[in-house]
C-alpha cells in the first residue's frame, strides 16, 4: 500500500507565500542601493560581454563612437568611398614572343604606265582602260576593302600625280590619274588592298 503525502496546511501555504515575497523584496532593495541607476560602465563590463544582440537597434549613433576607432572590415561593402588613385607600380618582366601575325594585306600589284600586270600577289590582270584610268583585278572580292595607290615607276622621272583609287563592283579596283593641272595623264601604279 503506497503512503500518502499529507496535504499542506493553508497557514503553511500563507507563510511560505509571505517569506517569499519577503526576500525578493529585501534582494531588489539590495542590488538598488548596492548599484545605482547607471552605474555599470565601461570599468565593470568583460570584454566581449556586451554582443551585437543585446543592443538595441540604432540605439548607437555617430556620437557614442570614438573618431578613428573604426576599421574598413567594420562597414559594409560600398559603404566607403574608393580612396585615391595609387602610384603605377614598376612595369612587369617581358612576356613570351607571341606568334607571328597574318600580313597586313596579301593583294598587291605593281602595273605599267600602258596598264600591264608587272607583279603582284592575288591579281590576276590589269588595263588601261581610257587614258588616267587604269582597272586591276583580284582573285577575291574587293568591294569590301580599302584600296590604297601610290605612283610607280615612270620612265626616267618621276612627276608627281594625283592618284585616286576605289573600289570597284566584285573583284576590281579603278585608279584614276591625272596631272597637278587635273588633265587625266598615264604612269606606272603600285596598289594595295586591304581587307
Amino acid at each position: 500500500m503506497r503512503q500518502r503525502i499529507p496535504r499542506p496546511s493553508p497557514a503553511l501555504v500563507v507563510a511560505s507565500l509571505a517569506l517569499l515575497v519577503a526576500l525578493s523584496g529585501t534582494s531588489i532593495a539590495a542590488v538598488s542601493q548596492l548599484v545605482p541607476r547607471n552605474s555599470v560602465g565601461t570599468a565593470q563590463l568583460q570584454r566581449n560581454a556586451v554582443t551585437p544582440r543585446k543592443i538595441a537597434p540604432n540605439a548607437v549613433r555617430t556620437a557614442h563612437v570614438l573618431n578613428g576607432s573604426l576599421l574598413a572590415a567594420d562597414f559594409k561593402t560600398g559603404q566607403i568611398p574608393a580612396g585615391p588613385q595609387g602610384a603605377q607600380g614598376p612595369p612587369g618582366p617581358a612576356g613570351p614572343q607571341g606568334p607571328a601575325g597574318a600580313p597586313a594585306t596579301t593583294l598587291w600589284a605593281e602595273v605599267n604606265e600602258a596598264g600591264t600586270l608587272v607583279s603582284g600577289s592575288g591579281a590576276t590582270g590589269a588595263t588601261r582602260t581610257a587614258t588616267g584610268f587604269y582597272e586591276v583585278t583580284f582573285n577575291r572580292e574587293t568591294q569590301s576593302c580599302v584600296p590604297q595607290v601610290t605612283q610607280g615607276a615612270d620612265g626616267l622621272y618621276y612627276v608627281p600625280r594625283p592618284l585616286a583609287a576605289a573600289a570597284l563592283t566584285g573583284n576590281r579596283v579603278g585608279v584614276r590619274v591625272v596631272t597637278l593641272a587635273g588633265a587625266a595623264d598615264n604612269t606606272g601604279l603600285y596598289i594595295a588592298v586591304f581587307c
